[in-house]
């Protein structure tokens, strides 16, 4: 039973209550975005994604996506919920109103994005990849480029996508191999394959704009010779309608373990037609404005995935009789208690809802930065923002993810026998979530990133942006009546962190191998204390709704229960993945590769 219902309330208070103090919050251009229009968008997006989208999820996933006649077909139901979503504007919400979107902020645009991936991730994907691939288009493509193809983006009626991967390179893009050659008319004709392409082809819009990485004749060897190109599927009519096939097109789909209705390709082009974005062999900065962009959307994959597992848990276990509660009868008229008296069933639940809560937290705080570090009015805050994002961004591509996925585990758990086949449906949300943790960079790669590149930046100014809040919440609550020991334990996990961060530091400059065998305990170890902060900050919040007298008081006291699961539970994690960064690389490489 997939069972979804949008966590509007706790979403309204990640945005509305909890980050108040953060310092992102004075943004120009959102003014039109208050509490009523962001509760109506968030009302008609979780209608959307509840009656529309949700329905045909695992019927997608049976049914899947094919490949015919060099064209490919998506899912029954998949077309009329695309114009549906068309209709509503949803493909627009976050772009620039000068593309013809609704320039909405990003704050708001993840939560709608959750709900999507919540109710069906393979259908997300689909306007997903369109969007990071306008960011790229207008961060670094020609005014010509983006008057044209932006505004039948933004509407949905085109779609976009990113094409990097080859079949000889996955990560290590230096060694790819697609060739550019320029003609006279400033075009150039694509030459390539690629492979593993989301949304590659299909049959929900009229064309498909591929932003493909490639090389020019004359490019140096590496990652330093690679160039981007506009690949168009059609090439435009000069009325803008779609004309000439571009020789750019699906061989293959590929056979996937889950997200079966998303159409993943293998592409090629042939000697297709295309413009260049950005400048020439700089391609991969040009992508990386889409990547950084995706990793965070794939981030909230795994909260969306996470999120539908909970609740169809949940719905599961106050359904499923079985056994008597240890504590006594609690349904003497059944023949059995529902599983959901007992605590291990209670056990996995709160760990995913602490999961999906503290993960939605540290989103919307993200979010938050996000849009501060283009829109903030000081420079000062604008710049602050912008560290936090680059360091946050790893993290909450890989934590997420790997909670995402260990909360389909536990849905498939807390079902047990009915859990492991498919027409129970929660099956299908531990094999759609596992690909998160792999693409947009494999979670150890964002690990490496993180430890590599972003902690050592600047002498370390991003994690200043992390460091010196959470030190100045510390420092302000220690004593605080309501949550001094949570503040305590927040304390203890910090000095981890901190310690950690020495560690890594010291080692790391005399042996980088000693950095990497850190960097997963590490992230994973930051993303635990950040959730911690922001789970210390919604208990002062609910303490203090509960004190000044609330209509809704069932809702801040099951916001203070799970802060408190979390701290009990979840967070003394952190000392332990500290005494394992401690203790070094040494019985991780040992080991002769011949021994294996």
């Amino acid at each position: 039973m997939q069972v979804y219902e949008a966590p509007i309330r706790d979403m309204r208070f990640v945005l509305e209550e909890l980050h108040n103090d953060d310092g992102f919050g004075d943004v120009e251009g959102f003014e039109d975005f208050d509490s009523d229009v962001t509760t109506a968008i968030l009302e008609e997006a979780g209608k959307l994604c509840k009656e529309v989208l949700l329905p045909i999820n695992w019927s997608g996933d049976q049914e899947g996506c094919k490949l015919e006649n060099g064209t490919v077909s998506t899912p029954e139901g998949f077309k009329d919920a695309y114009k549906q979503f068309c209709e509503g504007g949803w493909a627009g919400l976050g772009v620039a109103e000068q593309w013809g979107g609704q320039n909405a902020p990003h704050a708001l645009g993840k939560m709608v994005e959750e709900m999507t991936c919540s109710a069906n991730l393979s259908f997300g994907l689909y306007p997903g990849l369109t969007g990071g691939a306008m960011v790229a288009l207008e961060a670094h493509g020609t005014d010509e480029l983006k008057e044209f193809y932006l505004p039948k983006m933004a509407n949905g009626e085109w779609s976009g996508t990113m094409c990097l991967t080859e079949a000889h390179c996955g990560t290590d893009l230096g060694m790819l191999r697609t060739k550019a050659e320029p003609q006279d008319d400033g075009s150039f004709l694509v030459t390539g394959n690629k492979i593993f392409i989301s949304a590659g082809d299909h049959d929900l819009t009229s064309n498909i704009v591929h932003l493909v990485l490639a090389r020019l004749p004359d490019a140096p060897a590496g990652v330093k010779g690679i160039s981007m190109f506009l690949v168009p599927k059609y090439l435009p009519n000069d009325d803008g309608e779609p004309g000439e096939h571009n020789k750019a097109g699906p061989t293959a789909i590929e056979h996937k373990m889950g997200l079966k209705a998303s159409a993943t390709c293998q592409m090629s082009f042939d000697g297709s037609k295309g413009w260049m974005v950005g400048e020439p062999n700089k391609g991969l900065e040009a992508m990386f404005t889409m990547m950084n962009t995706e990793r965070v959307a794939v981030g909230i994959q795994g909260l969306g995935v996470g999120e539908i597992a909970y609740q169809s848990a949940v719905y599961y276990a106050k359904d499923r009789l079985q056994g008597r509660s240890l504590s006594g009868v609690k349904n003497p008229d059944g023949p059995a208690d529902p599983i959901i008296v007992h605590p291990d069933v209670r056990r996995m639940l709160m760990t995913m809802r602490a999961y999906n809560e503290g993960c939605r937290a540290l989103s919307a705080w993200v979010s938050r930065a996000l849009d501060a570090s283009h829109s903030a009015r000081e420079p000062e805050v604008r710049e602050r923002a912008t560290d936090f994002v680059a360091l946050m961004t790893p993290v909450v591509k890989a934590l997420f993810t790997d909670l995402g996925h260990e909360s389909a585990q536990l849905a498939v758990q807390v079902y047990g026998g009915h859990g492991y086949i498919q027409e129970s449906g929660v099956e299908q949300f531990a094999r759609d979530a596992r690909i998160a943790q792999i693409y947009e960079g494999t979670n150890g790669i964002q690990a490496l990133d993180l430890v590599g590149r972003k902690l050592p930046h600047r002498m370390g100014r991003n994690l200043r942006s992390f460091f010196h809040p959470v030190s100045q919440f510390c420092e302000d609550h220690a004593s605080d009546a309501d949550i001094g020991k949570l503040v305590g334990s927040l304390q203890q996990s910090f000095g981890a962190l901190q310690l950690s961060t020495g560690h890594i530091a010291q080692k790391g400059l005399k042996d980088p191998e000693e950095a990497a065998a850190a960097a997963s305990d590490y992230l994973r170890l930051l993303g635990f204390v950040a959730m911690g902060y922001c789970f210390a900050k919604a208990a002062k919040v609910a303490h203090a709704k509960l004190a000044e007298g609330t209509s809704e008081e069932g809702f801040y006291k099951a916001k203070l229960t799970t802060v408190q699961f979390f701290f009990d539970r979840l967070l003394p994690v952190a000392t332990a993945q500290f005494m394992a960064i401690k203790s070094g690389k040494a019985s991780m490489m040992e080991l002769p590769e011949d021994a294996f």
